[in-house]
């Protein structure tokens, strides 16, 4: 989570090498091959679950040799150097380590270790350490989740059925305190829907403590306490990873956010979500510049492109620096075909802090906006609160996903994430402020339901009693002119309307009109179709 640098002078003494005794930090060591794996690519189930393999299989994705384990007779010669090992990483081909600099100086001489990088200092991952809580301000209240949810559709999605029953989505972030034992999250204990948890930060197992944002960005997705507070996707499955270092911010992070993307890709999630951004660090020879936006450079971003690349679904927060001298986003927001979410008031206007695109690339960020400032989040205690920030706008996003992952089975994730982006209310006109706009539940049903006709333009049902509708295969950029006569040419409407995909198919109301044939003009781009329908 991107943080303001700290200025104590002695960091200037401290990372330019000059120790006073011999000091173990956190190191990762690169290797230079997988050679002589007992693994396969052939053989995933040894190494990836069946549900991991399945998503891969359904969205026509190998397995590949970046997939494969880490040497693990590379990780015990490094470990008899006597550095301390811990987390690996299969696609980046490395292992962590604490280790003294003579330490470090033995494993970079290994035959098969390519490079070791500095990530944090000092030791810290012993395991069991408890840290401490800090809270960001809250106003509290007793709002309901109903402008969040309707401003994307999820109250609709909800309605119909779809509140990501069945799906698997991984959170990454500070801390979880309370969710364990507030009663709106009960559900997810009993039945059965917690599915893993791991803190990454201090090597322990109890998730359930340190900074409690994470319990604000899940409760945006999985509350439920019965009065009003609703989460986007309560029904889904969750793991739960504490990634980020709330006390400092080094390297590390974009590590250990990778270490649990690759856990959650081998336990099968089908969305990660992450309200985490990272440029500036405490150590500045850790910092990215802004010609580091292009989705490949940060650690971060190599790890959100290698989870988009195995099928699973990316929403991350665009970032909160929109009034600050760097206004742009924080890796991982820069990557290509993940959903960086932006955040607007309840008037659907941008959250002056909201980051704004473009990458360093020139593509369009972020991609698509939700409710950020003033969103209703749960904090804790149990209380209700009114916060803000992008970190509350892309749960909602992500719980977006989940409902439609769940209502589409048949979709592939990449081409969710392109139809969110594509029929959300900017997509004509993108730009580097709102992006795509905001996407809505009804949009994607629409263009699911357009998709599966062959017209250009269609006419239904015929005949009609209620209403008839008018669909549009590729959405007009321009009004299009409606006029409706009868069998003697009497005009009974004459209207235009500029369509989007929440309202295509046009619904036109027919119960004013007498039971008879009538012929519909539809003028568009100079084009006049003529359809003709029977009221019933």
């Amino acid at each position: 989570m991107a943080v303001c640098r700290l200025a104590i002078a002695f960091l200037t003494v401290w990372f330019t090498g000059i120790r006073l005794h011999a000091q173990a930090d956190r190191h990762v060591v690169y290797f230079k091959d997988k050679n002589n794996s007992p693994y396969s690519v052939q053989q995933p189930g040894a190494f990836l679950s069946e549900r991991s393999i399945k998503r891969r299989t359904h969205s026509g994705i190998a397995v590949s040799t970046e997939d494969l384990p880490v040497n693990s007779t590379y990780v015990s010669q490094v470990h008899a150097t006597g550095a301390r090992t811990y987390f690996t990483s299969r696609w980046m081909n490395v292992v962590l380590v604490e280790a003294t600099p003579a330490q470090i100086t033995s494993i970079a001489a290994l035959p098969f270790v390519q490079r070791t990088e500095l990530v944090a200092p000092d030791q810290q991952l012993l395991g069991g350490r408890m840290g401490k809580t800090k809270n960001g301000l809250a106003t509290p209240t007793e709002t309901s989740t109903d402008v969040q949810l309707n401003m994307l559709g999820l109250d609709k999605m909800h309605i119909e059925g779809f509140r990501g029953n069945g799906i698997m989505i991984a959170v990454f972030d500070a801390g979880f305190p309370g969710i364990n034992t507030l009663q709106p999250f009960q559900s997810i204990f009993d039945q059965g829907r917690m599915i893993m948890t791991k803190d990454y930060v201090y090597n322990s197992n109890n998730v359930y403590q340190y900074n409690a944002h994470g319990t604000e960005v899940l409760s945006v997705m999985a509350a439920n306490n019965g009065m009003g507070f609703v989460g986007g996707a309560d029904a889904a499955a969750y793991l739960l990873f504490v990634t980020e270092d709330y006390n400092t911010e080094y390297r590390i992070e974009e590590f250990n956010w990778l270490f649990a993307a690759e856990k959650a890709d081998s336990a099968g999630a089908d969305i990660i979500q992450a309200s985490l951004g990272y440029n500036f660090f405490d150590d500045y020879n850790m910092d990215y510049a802004i010609t580091s936006l292009d989705g490949k450079s940060a650690v971060v971003s190599k790890a959100a492109g290698f989870a988009r690349d195995r099928g699973m679904i990316v929403c991350v927060s665009a970032g909160n620096e929109g009034t600050k001298p760097w206004h742009y986003i924080t890796p991982p927001a820069d990557v290509d075909g993940i959903l960086a979410t932006g955040a607007v008031t309840a008037s659907l206007t941008k959250a002056s802090f909201s980051s704004f695109g473009p990458t360093a690339d020139g593509r369009i960020k972020p991609d698509v906006m939700a409710l950020g400032s003033n969103a209703a989040i749960m904090r804790q205690d149990g209380s209700i609160a009114l916060s803000s920030g992008t970190s509350f706008a892309s749960p909602l996003v992500a719980s977006l996903a989940a409902g439609l992952l769940q209502a589409y089975p048949g979709l592939k994730p990449a081409q969710l994430v392109q139809i969110i982006r594509s029929t959300a209310s900017k997509s004509a006109e993108p730009d580097n402020s709102l992006g795509y706009g905001i996407p809505h539940y009804l949009a994607v049903k629409n263009y699911m339901t357009v998709s599966e006709l062959n017209d250009d333009i269609f006419l239904f049902p015929n005949p009609s009693v209620g209403s008839v509708f008018i669909g549009f295969a590729t959405l007009p950029l321009e009004p299009v002119s409606l006029v409706m006569t009868d069998l003697a040419g009497r005009t009974v409407m004459d209207t235009s309307v500029l369509p989007d995909w929440q309202n295509n198919p046009l619904e036109i109301p027919l119960s004013n009109l007498a039971s008879g044939l009538y012929v519909l003009k539809v003028s568009v781009s100079g084009k006049v179709n003529v359809m003709r329908f029977l009221k019933m």
